[in-house]
């Protein structure tokens, strides 16, 4: 029995959810994954699988022994990169997960540069506002936004993440500007749906103010917002990243610069997340180095939209 040829026959029919289809995963017959499966159960002397016509599940047996295969297959493939990666430039196969908006913003205009100075490093990018699992979509890195709780993953903060409050020049001409907070309750205000609690706005300055905020449109779609602020529907909370090229142009304008915000949520960082296997990957090194020296330090998107910047009023551009 190849073991490893086994391992790979066995995660990939958890992770796909049938002999069949990880067969198609591998590329080989479903009679061959079953064969493999069932040579490493007689290894073992114990069922790892509970199989039925509709479902394949693990068995107690089965759940210690897929974490632990999962971790000696990622651990060889960890060697694998450091050894074939330590006398050459960076290459290969780089799986990453990005967030939607903040790919199309802030990493597709790089791309080109970012390929010009790793030839030999093909990209393949999965976008996604849900927090990918790395193992389980078998990525290398994940752009994440905001706090990182899991203890499993090695994330580094390769950029600042805060909120701003903002409204077009055209909407503060006609409803005036908000001077406190508490002003935003007499404000069209609009709120991003994806998180819980995303109608109450959190600012911090000399106190500490909580805002419950209402408006014409809700949505979970950051960019539509964006948009409907620009169009003078409303003020917005919304990230530096996302806004802060629109303040520079004066479409929009920050509103409270001298108060902090945010929905609740910790804003931590933009992170980028990887598995402590692929600690010494030169490609996930490379892009990581790439994007935090191109985003800069403060980001290029926070030159007025940073906390505590100063407002620019319309003509001062």
């Amino acid at each position: 029995m190849d073991t490893f040829a086994a391992l790979n026959a066995f995660i990939a029919v958890i992770e796909e959810g049938g002999f069949a289809p990880a067969g198609r995963r591998m590329q080989v017959a479903t009679s061959s994954v079953t064969r493999q499966v069932d040579a490493l159960e007689e290894s073992l002397g114990t069922r790892l699988l509970n199989r039925s016509t509709r479902s394949v599940t693990l068995t107690s047996a089965g759940e210690s022994y897929f974490e632990h295969a999962v971790r000696i297959l990622g651990d060889l493939e960890s060697a694998n990169l450091e050894v074939s990666e330590a006398a050459e430039a960076p290459r290969g196969l780089l799986r990453v997960s990005l967030p939607v908006a903040f790919a199309r913003l802030h990493i597709a205009p790089a791309l080109p540069e970012f390929t010009r100075r790793y030839p030999d490093i093909r990209l393949d990018l999965v976008l996604s506002d849900t927090i990918a699992d790395l193992v389980e979509q078998r990525l290398d890195l994940a752009i994440r936004l905001g706090g990182v709780e899991s203890p499993s993953v090695v994330a580094r903060k390769i950029a600042p993440h805060h909120r701003c409050l903002c409204a077009s020049p055209a909407y503060l001409r006609e409803h005036g500007e908000p001077r406190t907070p508490a002003d935003l309750t007499q404000h069209q205000c609009l709120t991003f749906s994806y998180s819980r609690g995303s109608n109450i706005w959190h600012f911090k300055g000399r106190t500490e103010e909580v805002v419950r905020v209402t408006g014409p449109v809700r949505a979970n779609s950051s960019e539509l917002l964006r948009e409907a602020a620009i169009a003078g529907m409303g003020l917005i909370l919304m990230p530096s990243w996302l806004v802060g090229g629109d303040i520079e142009a004066g479409r929009l304008r920050l509103v409270l610069p001298q108060w902090s915000s945010g929905i609740g949520e910790t804003d931590a960082g933009i992170h980028a997340v990887y598995q402590p296997n692929r600690r010494s990957s030169k490609k996930v090194r490379a892009f990581i180095d790439f994007f935090a020296t191109h985003f800069g330090s403060p980001p290029y998107w926070d030159r007025l939209a940073a906390p505590g910047a100063k407002t620019v009023a319309p003509g001062d551009q």
